[in-house]
């Protein structure tokens, strides 16, 4: 399958609480560089006049607008954890614009909790409210096909769940994971962009730190790497400086180019 020019955008880099983190008054939550600046995490994928979006955090509406993003084809989820699905009520806009229920890949146990959380959306009864209007289509590991590019599920340990991380072309985003076992890691070779969770430096059970990620990306070996999920312990300008020059820190906004 010929792969077509993809373009991924950093909507948001930061952890579950984002930065600035509420009443913290941190170096790094009082910092003015904007790359500082962290919404919750997610990233949109465009390629042959199709956008794709991977979760919608709360910061969905904020993400969107300031992306200038007009059209959205689909979503694909990688868990159901808050962080990564509240912002799901603001696809509205697009059903109104587009005409048309919008495509929702997840597990079955994501599309469950979807389920639950947005009750409303699926109630058959009648309402004078509008509600999303969704597709759901679930993922069972199996690579499948989205506007004529393949996507390839990869699973991950994100402490003692399980979380999707995404192949797409030469491209792989991968966050909230503490291990990506052995099949994944084969399913990640000839990369040329690798986004991974670096939270912070001290250990966490559910999430990989700054040197975890640099051994994987030693492993890896992708052209570049991007770190994402990041809380306020990290400083873009201090933490970048000690990596070696393939590996970044992502930030809200950045535009990378997939080779």
């Amino acid at each position: 399958m010929d792969v077509p020019a993809i373009k991924i955008t950093v909507l948001g880099s930061g952890t579950s609480s984002g930065v600035p983190t509420i009443g913290c008054t941190c170096e790094v939550c009082r910092s003015t560089d904007p790359r500082d600046k962290r919404l919750r995490p997610s990233i949109l994928i465009q390629y042959g006049g199709n956008n794709v979006v991977v979760d919608t955090s709360p910061d969905f509406r904020a993400q969107v607008l300031r992306a200038g993003i007009q059209k959205l084809d689909a979503i694909l989820y990688t868990h159901g954890h808050a962080d990564h699905i509240l912002g799901l009520d603001d696809v509205r806009p697009f059903n109104y614009r587009q005409k048309a229920c919008m495509p929702i890949f997840a597990t079955q146990e994501t599309l469950d909790i979807i389920h639950r959380v947005f009750k409303y959306a699926f109630d058959s009864e009648p309402t004078q409210s509008s509600v999303p209007k969704l597709d759901l289509w679930i993922l069972d590991g199996s690579p499948f096909v989205l506007f004529g590019l393949e996507f390839i599920p990869i699973r991950l340990c994100h402490g003692q769940g399980t979380v999707l991380g995404f192949r797409f072309g030469r491209a792989a985003y991968l966050t909230d994971h503490s291990e990506i076992p052995d099949e994944g890691r084969e399913k990640l070779r000839d990369l040329d962009v690798l986004f991974l969770d670096a939270l912070r430096h001290r250990p966490h059970p559910t999430h990989t730190t700054v040197e975890q990620a640099v051994r994987l990306v030693d492993e890896i070996k992708p052209n570049r790497a991007y770190f994402t999920h990041m809380c306020h312990d990290l400083s873009h300008e201090r933490t970048e400086a000690a990596l070696p020059p393939h590996i970044r820190l992502s930030y809200d906004g950045l535009e990378i180019e997939v080779a």
